[in-house]
């Protein structure tokens, strides 16, 4: 072959030119580097595009006095059919194997073909024609094989779209399991009460979440979210919400399958976003919560409260509209209106008649370092003894001050940000103040002031590209002034949270997360022994 190729140069190197150029591209990666998932193949398509190019000129790695400069030449300028890499070079010294010079023919069969048929015959000479046809002939068994190839390969992919899934929608899934315990002395107690001994066993257990995501128009997005787990909260053995994971349940589903999230977000103009949850509705998810290192419940911070600010929790689990002005703009501003029993038509439930919140955020990003949010949200709850303020994190007098058959109104004001130094570190952190005021019952008239704050580090790429140390320091919610609070010794002290965890990335697809959860005077209750929940979180996400 070696003779009869470098004879074929001395006919036209024009043509043998365009054959390396496409062979140098083209099948790179059909023939030497096979593609083994989606993810690959998208990577291999970005890594292989090819730049147009307008003069040999623009290559860097090609020289006036190398051996195929003038037919690269004649490439651009006589035929129109040769590009580049997109870092600027052109790779000539590439070996090639018999396929991909019959590639490579094939394509220059194609554009001359081309040229023939827009009556442009004249930028083909006679000594190119016939020396395509030589090279035709001679490499018609290769070309006969690239076809056959080509061939399997459409076999192939119309075999996966009839038994693909949908034509619209993707899988995401996440499994979680956790091993984990708690620790101390005395069971946290309220303040006045009686201290017993805290008796914990350590608990293996898990949660899984599968989500569908549809898009019909590329720019919107339908989740449907199925959930299982049978984690417990350790509330029951700690005496305190302050000691809660962040992927706990209150009793736990015992695996049961359950449909717990179902929304639609468009964008209703470039400069509108629009999300309506029909159940399962999370504020955190709608708007930007700031703490993006720890915001989630199977890959962030281990506790309820270190994932963010007790702010977003409002309205948790309801129905409702968020709408996001400008969100890829330095200044966005979001608007919500959440209700927790919009399904119920009963009395003192629905969409506007039961417990429910109206929330707002200001968000400022002065630099792609800092960012800033200013929060509001207003929250009406009709029944005492379901009433969650902070939907439980803090102390259960903060989240339920007045007692049981009270409503409840409730206006909450929120500061977060973030502020990233360099690449490697980044400050989270945020701070809160309630007012509540007693509707109706025993305690009518009288309302209660809750402050808290919380602030978080987060150490990329320690130990290894991908793993994070964090660090979690805060208050939690406590009633701090108020009416309520005289001649009350409840929440008298102040609850301290620490977390220390270190994720690690054993995969793409596997997170391991071992971590400390330290609570001083639980309960804000500085006769309270501190409480210790030791954690191991393993995350598979797929």
């Amino acid at each position: 072959m070696t003779k009869r190729f470098w004879n074929l140069i001395k006919v036209s190197p024009v043509v043998v030119a365009s054959a390396f150029f496409v062979a140098n591209s083209a099948l790179a990666a059909e023939v030497n580097e096979p593609v083994t998932n989606v993810a690959q193949l998208s990577d291999s398509q970005d890594s292989n595009n090819m730049s147009q190019v307008t003069s040999v000129s623009q290559f860097s790695d090609v020289q006036p006095t190398d051996w195929a400069f003038q037919a690269l030449q004649s490439l651009v300028e006589r035929y129109g059919c040769i590009a580049g890499y997109p870092n600027g070079t052109y790779r000539g010294n590439r070996a090639l194997t018999r396929y991909e010079f019959a590639a490579g023919l094939n394509a220059c069969l194609d554009r001359v073909n081309e040229l023939i048929a827009t009556a442009t015959a004249d930028l083909v000479s006679k000594q190119d024609l016939a020396t395509l046809q030589r090279l035709q002939e001679e490499f018609s068994a290769e070309l006969a094989t690239l076809r056959g190839r080509v061939d399997g390969l459409e076999a192939r992919t119309s075999e996966l779209e009839a038994n693909q899934f949908s034509t619209t929608t993707k899988l995401v899934g996440e499994a979680v399991f956790s091993v984990s315990d708690v620790f101390g002395g005395n069971r946290a107690v309220a303040a006045g009460n009686s201290n017993q001994n805290l008796d914990s066993n350590t608990t293996f257990s898990d949660r899984v979440r599968l989500n569908l995501y549809s898009s019909f128009t590329g720019k919107d997005q339908l989740q449907i979210r199925l959930n299982a787990g049978n984690i417990v909260s350790n509330t029951g053995v700690s005496g305190t919400n302050m000691t809660r994971l962040a992927y706990d349940g209150v009793t736990g589903t015992g695996n049961s399958v359950v449909i717990d999230k179902i929304n639609y977000a468009f964008n209703f103009s470039d400069a509108v976003r629009v999300k309506i949850d029909a159940t399962g509705a999370e504020l955190y998810e709608n708007v930007n919560n700031f703490n993006p290192d720890f915001a989630s419940s199977g890959r962030g911070a281990l506790s309820r409260y270190g994932r963010f600010s007790p702010i977003y929790r409002q309205g948790q689990g309801g129905s409702g509209i968020t709408v996001t002005f400008n969100p890829k703009g330095a200044i966005s501003l979001s608007g919500a209106y959440v209700a927790r029993t919009a399904n119920d038509p009963s009395l003192n439930n629905g969409l506007l008649d039961g417990d429910n919140a109206i929330f707002g955020q200001l968000s400022i990003q002065p630099s792609k370092a800092l960012n800033i949010g200013l929060t509001y949200a207003h929250t009406y709850q009709t029944n005492g003894a379901n009433n969650n303020l902070l939907q439980g994190t803090g102390s259960t007098f903060s989240n339920n001050p007045f007692g049981n058959n009270t409503r409840t109104e409730s206006d909450n004001y929120g500061a977060e940000a973030t502020f990233h130094l360099g690449s490697k570190l980044a400050l989270s952190g945020w701070g809160g103040y309630t007012t509540a005021d007693a509707q109706t019952g025993a305690n009518a008239g009288r309302y209660a002031e809750i402050w808290y704050y919380g602030a978080t580090l987060a150490l990329k790429d320690f130990g290894g590209e991908g793993n994070v140390l964090g660090l979690i320091f805060g208050q939690p919610p406590q009633v701090t002034g108020g009416s309520i609070k005289n001649g009350s010794t409840l929440d008298s002290g102040t609850s301290y949270h620490l977390e220390g965890l270190y994720k690690y990335k054993v995969s793409d697809n596997i997170q391991v997360t071992p971590g400390v959860l330290v609570i001083f005077n639980p309960e804000n209750n500085n006769n309270n022994d501190t409480e210790y929940v030791g954690t191991l979180r393993t995350t598979f996400t797929f």
